[in-house]
């Protein structure tokens, strides 16, 4: 993405159980200066099934951006 190009949508996946730090990224990416769609999921089975668009995540968009929890609990 260019410098001062916000007009293409960057899709995030953000792993994390904790609902405070869910919140705090939620509220970071609404106030960044770029159009972003965060979706979250909660643990690493979750995780692996929505990047392989599995059961209810058939219609998952491929993420641009994972950040990940390192200490997660189901892997």
């Amino acid at each position: 993405m260019n410098e001062g190009d916000n007009s293409r949508l960057v899709e995030i996946l953000l792993v994390e159980d904790n609902p405070a730090d869910v919140r705090l990224t939620k509220e970071a990416f609404k106030d960044a200066k770029m159009l972003n769609n965060l979706s979250v999921v909660s643990d690493g089975v979750e995780a692996i099934a929505f990047l392989r668009r599995q059961d209810k995540y058939k219609a998952a968009p491929r993420p641009d951006i994972i950040l990940l929890d390192l200490n997660l609990p189901k892997k």
